[in-house]
């Protein structure tokens, strides 16, 4: 009995039927998610549709549950790989094995890419030398030691955990961050004659008004995170401080001697190597104001293999390196400052080994293919 029921569940996500429905469901996710960045964003849209395994509690759905991307990816790799698997393991089906095969791996470089991508940007101006990738969206709260002149000893707190409220211990420092309220998004403004006064009691947060708005997820747009917090360190509190993505003042206190700043900045993955800007190209067709190319020159620094060396990386030409690939995306500051995407893909190679594979296959099928025309038409020649 469980065998036979085994066998009908195979058959039927190997079925040609199967495939057909799924192929469907993934072409209505694709005109869903279109529509849907609009109001969300593309990243926003993608991660919503494409990227979940349910696609729930959406407006262009009326709110009614519907397989998301990554479920119907999954099922579409079974229902490939069970179709695969019932091609003969002889040499005239050797072009459609390589074919299946190679798009088994497109479908797993795309999970791969969905579950593990991490794309974050690197903002340089000419001159400076940075070591360090940032979030697009998320944000850290930063307690960052500034005693010594030469060197910064930073400790970051991210969003998510600031989110959940209570005392967060800061590892490595005396410092305990009391999280008074958490703001997702907020809008600031000058405290007004006669409101409430601020929670803040330290700071420039004393004088600032804070009212909470709704998130944003446009691609150009940006949430305004900002908390209370009140440091403690040697059982005295330094009073409660407003921290925010919308404040650009620096705030500190002092304690036994150590300085230490809060900021809320966007969340950052520092780098074992670090990059110089030497020169930002921004050309243009001659009389036109239409762009030609980005170019940047940096100088990469890497200590640990007492590396120094200068790379270009322009339109269509990144820098791949240290398993992160930087790539030209935007500029500002009057052409003297350069935005490089940086994207962190572990499965990067496994779209590349998809089309030699399905290449590699087709010419082989049609080959086979070819050399059986041929012979048959010599057999009739000669009958």
């Amino acid at each position: 009995m469980i065998k036979t029921i085994a066998s009908r569940a195979w058959g039927f996500l190997k079925s040609f039927q199967l495939t057909i429905v799924l192929l469907a469901l993934l072409m209505c996710l694709v005109v869903l998610c279109t529509l849907a960045q609009v109001e969300m964003g593309t990243q926003g849209a993608v991660n919503a549709y494409m990227r979940s395994f349910i696609v729930w509690n959406q407006p262009l759905l009326l709110h009614l549950p519907f397989p998301g991307g990554a479920l119907v990816g999954l099922l579409l790799t079974i229902n490939l790989i069970g179709k695969t698997l019932d091609i003969k393991l002889i040499w005239s089906r050797a072009g459609m094995w390589l074919v299946h095969c190679g798009l088994v791996v497109l479908f797993a470089g795309e999970f791969v890419a969905g579950m593990m991508q991490v794309d974050t940007n690197m903002s340089i101006e000419v001159g400076q030398t940075v070591n360090y990738v940032q979030s697009y969206k998320n944000t850290e709260l930063a307690l960052i030691d500034v005693t010594d002149p030469t060197w910064d000893e930073v400790y970051s707190v991210p969003d998510h955990l600031l989110a959940r409220g209570g005392s967060i211990a800061i590892p490595g420092t005396p410092v305990t961050l009391n999280v008074k309220r958490f703001f997702p998004n907020a809008e600031l403004s000058n405290l007004a004659p006669g409101a409430p006064p601020s929670m803040a009691t330290a700071g420039v947060g004393a004088q600032v008004s804070v009212v909470e708005r709704p998130l944003v997820a446009g691609d150009n747009e940006m949430n305004q995170t900002s908390v209370f917090v009140e440091p403690m360190a040697g059982g005295r509190s330094y009073g409660t401080w407003l921290a925010s993505l919308a404040l650009g003042a620096p705030q500190s206190f002092i304690h036994e001697g150590h300085t230490y700043v809060l900021s809320m900045r966007l969340r950052r993955q520092y780098l074992p190597y670090a990059f110089t800007l030497k020169q930002f190209r921004h050309d243009v067709y001659p009389g036109t104001d239409i762009p030609k190319n980005f170019s940047s020159l940096v100088q990469v620094i890497n200590p640990s293999r007492n590396e120094s060396r200068e790379v270009l990386i322009y339109m269509n030409q990144p820098l791949r390196y240290e398993g992160k690939t930087f790539y030209q995306a935007s500029f500002g500051k009057n052409d003297t400052l350069s935005v490089l995407s940086v994207v962190e893909n572990p499965g990067w190679l496994l779209p590349y080994v998809s089309c030699v594979l399905v290449s590699l296959g087709l010419l082989v099928h049609f080959a086979i293919v070819l050399r059986r025309s041929l012979k048959r038409r010599q057999d009739q020649k000669e009958g």
